[in-house]
């Protein structure tokens, strides 16, 4: 039975939304409350069929959390095992998922203890694809805590902070660290992170491997759990261009239940078959704002432009071009970072306003854990709700509005350099993998976990080459280029919207006129 609120209740509530009631509304709004909970209720035991995600494969190891034996890159939260269909493209790998993927009776953590206990009913689209595929799901990755926070960007969540494999001392990069780290260190063969301004792509970088996004949309994100439906991607991570490739045709295209959809072509292209294309005559478009940024490491510019030189002599054509937006997109992104995630909080995680499946179980488990456990919520999710619920109280979602409206200036700038270009090149970070920064006590961690100050990380610089990408919606990858003072180097490839088999063909032929063995292969072993 739904409680029933009484009048002192309804003046508080009131009170709580900014509402000033008389007595008399008080008395009268009570009643109809009342009248309108009975039949709330009634609704609610009602014995309808409910919408429901697909589910198969049902023979599930739901699994442990490793040792530091079994798991010396602290990688895993969780080993499991779901074993996909018989045969298919991805018959053999064994696939990671970060945790903030549901997988139907595998405990779902968000890489935090407040999740403790959870387990969903439903597989995120993603998941069926995966195993209709023939993939098999060993394991749940380690990531930041809601995907956002961790001393330095280090990944670092409830679970402890994942290693690089190519060098322990320094972070894998968030916030799909452990997807990168398992990969990189050999544990599974593809790996699915999420990326709301880099967070495929940078721990792709930082820990020597192959990660994509497509374009906005293009993988389903149901039953994924991200930070803003404008700006949340999910993609693959893989030692080697075409794992990712076969992974990207197993997953992409619409799903019925994903909003993000509407605008999917109707026929999309064989991205494993564009891999043997070459690249005579391709247009690269070297990016001016991409390179010599204040807190650029000069190693890691000229690392990328031997790369471009590589995809010369293979016969592309490389030119610079310029898209002044370039440098001005994480200052749109600001607003949908606050005011977006605290609109998903509001929702339990289950957003609201579109022709969707809703994860019930989730959303009522979170809403209670949030009212009774706030307090374990990690700093930066603490800091972004404090930031908008003061910018919606304040201005009253002006500058929410302004970041969405703004997206298609973004977008026709970055096309207009695609009339001269097949491909835009840059760094995907200016700068190398950090070293890990231990802290002394519990202000220096926070500190050093809260974004800014002079302890905590430079966000913009972190993510000026990759968050553009997230509000134009434009696919990019990021595939290994180098390596300084035994530290990876990522390139970043983006292409106009739907044309990742372009991002495929490039990176496959950049992959097979280069020593890829040596650009991948870690230097150190896991528990050093």
């Amino acid at each position: 039975m739904f409680r029933r609120p009484d009048e002192n209740e309804i003046r508080d509530f009131s009170k709580d939304i900014g509402l000033d009631l008389t007595s008399t509304e008080v008395r009268v709004m009570s009643s109809r409350m009342v009248e309108a909970i009975e039949a709330l209720e009634t609704f609610y035991e009602m014995r309808i069929e409910e919408q429901t995600l697909p589910l198969g494969f049902l023979n599930r190891d739901p699994g442990y959390r490793p040792t530091d034996d079994e798991d010396p890159l602290n990688a895993f939260i969780r080993n499991c095992r779901v074993e996909g269909a018989e045969s298919g493209p991805l018959k053999g790998k064994t696939i990671g998922l970060k945790d903030h993927i549901a997988v139907a009776g595998i405990p779902l953590t968000f890489g935090s203890h407040l999740m403790d206990g959870y387990i969903p009913d439903f597989d995120a689209t993603i998941v069926t694809r995966l195993l209709n595929s023939g993939g098999t799901i060993t394991g749940k990755m380690n990531m930041e805590d809601f995907s956002f926070g961790g001393p330095g960007i280090s990944g670092v969540g409830d679970y402890g902070r994942p290693l690089n494999p190519h060098r322990p001392s320094h972070v894998t990069g968030g916030s799909s660290s452990g997807s990168g780290a398992a990969v990189a260190g050999g544990f599974v063969d593809v790996a699915f992170g999420g990326d709301q301004g880099g967070s495929v792509r940078i721990p792709a970088a930082w820990c020597g491997i192959v990660g994509i996004i497509g374009t906005h949309g293009l993988i389903p994100h149901t039953g994924v759990f991200g930070l803003d439906p404008m700006v949340d991607f999910t993609g693959p991570m893989a030692r080697t261009v075409e794992d990712v490739a076969t992974a990207f045709q197993c997953v992409a295209g619409p799903d019925g239940y994903d909003p993000r959809q509407v605008n999917l072509p109707a026929e999309l292209p064989d991205y494993v078959g564009s891999l043997d294309r070459g690249v005579d005559g391709l247009r690269i478009g070297v990016l001016s704002e991409g390179f010599g940024l204040e807190c650029s490491e000069t190693d890691v510019d000229d690392a990328v432009m031997e790369a471009v030189s590589v995809l010369e002599r293979a016969g592309a054509k490389a030119q610079k071009v310029s898209v002044p937006l370039h440098s001005k997109a994480f200052y749109a992104l600001m607003p949908i970072y606050m005011e977006g995630g605290r609109q998903i909080v509001d929702t339990n995680l289950g957003g609201a306003f579109a022709k969707t499946f809703y994860p019930g179980s989730l959303m009522a488990t979170f809403g209670r854990l949030r009212q009774g456990s706030s307090s374990e919520l990690p700093a930066n999710v603490k800091l972004n709700l404090l930031m908008g619920s003061y910018l919606r109280q304040r201005y009253h979602g002006r500058l929410y509005a302004k970041a969405n409206n703004v997206r298609p200036t973004f977008v026709k700038q970055y096309d207009q350099a695609f009339n001269e270009v097949d491909l835009l090149v840059m760094p995907t970070t200016p700068f190398k993998p950090w070293l890990w920064r231990e802290p002394g006590n519990y202000e220096q961690a926070l500190e050093q976990t809260i974004f800014g100050g002079e302890e905590g990380p430079n966000l913009r610089d972190l993510v000026v080459n990759c968050g553009p990408f997230n509000l134009t919606g434009h696919p990019a990858i990021s595939v290994p280029c180098g390596k300084s003072e035994g530290l990876p180097i990522g390139m970043m490839l983006v292409a106009p919207h739907f044309r990742e088999d372009v991002l495929f063909q490039a990176s496959y032929a950049y992959e097979k006129s280069v020593d890829w063995a040596s650009l991948i292969q870690i230097s150190v072993s896991a528990g050093v």
